[in-house]
């Protein structure tokens, strides 16, 4: 039935079923913004990669803190993959790649099947990247990796560079260290979107398998980050409090994101505020004895012949009447001519 068809296209709307129209943005439109995104990012990581002294004490400040509150667990692990080569490797590749696998790949998967949700999840993965950009900015951060080797690190990506397209310049491939910002570790944005990835999984996946791999991968990013002496405890800790921001600004952008689109197409098609309807008073009748009081004033019948006459004893055709006599009532449907 109409209204049962209805009733499932609106229930299907609310959940979010890529199917129906106007749910999913346009695709290149989010892939230009996606690309813009990234590329401020990118950019103004490269910000505070000269500020190498600052960048140093940050980061023995950092490993201080660690140590008085016995949350030095960078140490162990770090050991723990420089000496197995089956952990540190896999481990460099993981480093290395999934950071910019999984997380454009759960985007598009919510770009696809959960049209309804992508919006905020786009606009999550956002604010939150920014909010880590002001970071990197604000506290540029030496990578236990770069430390003095008497501080007790080892970079295990740089041991292992055979197996891999870097060198000894983090994840970026040999010969492109100057385009990245190795002081930009706290907070760690591998943490951040791992973790953007994993609730998105977890919450919106319905396969068990892949919730439950969704809910590993975050954990993984955080022990792989550490053990390949690429961030400390403490950027993971930042990197999880950013994506926490990140959500509870995500609505207050979306709106203020909807206000300027309103204002920018209101200024392009030239539209002025519509007023909001005047209506005239009603004149009411003159009272022909004298003053009375409002409430007293007789209202007007309505006109509904408006404004025809009919001469005596004419009737319209259809017109029903009634016999005085039976005090039934009949149509004449004959006209006036006839009878």
């Amino acid at each position: 039935m109409p209204h049962r068809a209805a009733a499932r296209a609106t229930a299907s709307a609310r959940v979010g079923d890529p199917r129906q129209p106007g749910l999913r943005p346009r695709w290149w439109a989010e892939l230009t913004l996606v690309v813009l995104v990234y590329a401020a990012y990118s950019a103004g990581r490269l910000l505070a990669r000269d500020n190498g002294p600052a960048a140093v004490d940050n980061g023995l400040a950092i490993l201080r803190i660690e140590k008085a509150l016995f949350l030095n667990a960078e140490h162990p692990l770090n050991r723990l993959f420089t000496t197995t080569p089956a952990l540190a490797v896999p481990a460099d590749f993981v480093y290395a790649s999934l950071h910019y696998l999984v997380t454009p790949a759960v985007l598009v998967w919510i770009f696809r099947r959960r049209a309804a949700l992508y919006r905020s999840a786009r606009s999550w993965l956002t604010v939150s990247t920014l909010l880590g950009l002001v970071g990197f900015t604000l506290l540029p951060t030496c990578p236990p990796r770069l430390l003095d080797p008497r501080h007790g690190f080892v970079d295990t990506m740089a041991q292992f560079s055979a197996y891999g397209w870097w060198g000894d310049e983090a994840s970026a491939p040999r010969g492109l260290g100057e385009m990245t910002n190795q002081f930009a570790a706290m907070p760690s944005l591998h943490v951040g979107w791992a973790l953007w990835c994993g609730v998105l999984l977890w919450r919106h996946a319905r396969t068990p398998l892949v919730r439950w791999l969704g809910a590993l991968y975050p954990v993984v990013i955080t022990v792989v980050v550490m053990g390949t002496a690429n961030h400390y405890l403490l950027d993971a800790v930042a990197g999880a409090l950013v994506m926490a921001v990140g959500a509870l600004l995500t609505k207050p952008a979306m709106r203020a994101a909807d206000r300027v689109r309103a204002a920018v197409t209101a200024r392009r098609s030239g539209a002025a505020p519509v007023p909001s309807p005047v209506h005239a008073p009603v004149p009411s009748p003159t009272p022909s004895h004298g003053p009375a009081h409002p409430s007293s004033r007789p209202r007007p019948a309505p006109i509904v012949s408006g404004g025809c006459e009919t001469s005596a004893g004419e009737r319209f055709p259809g017109r029903r009447t009634r016999d005085s006599t039976s005090g039934t009532s009949s149509a004449d449907d004959t006209p006036a001519t006839a009878r």
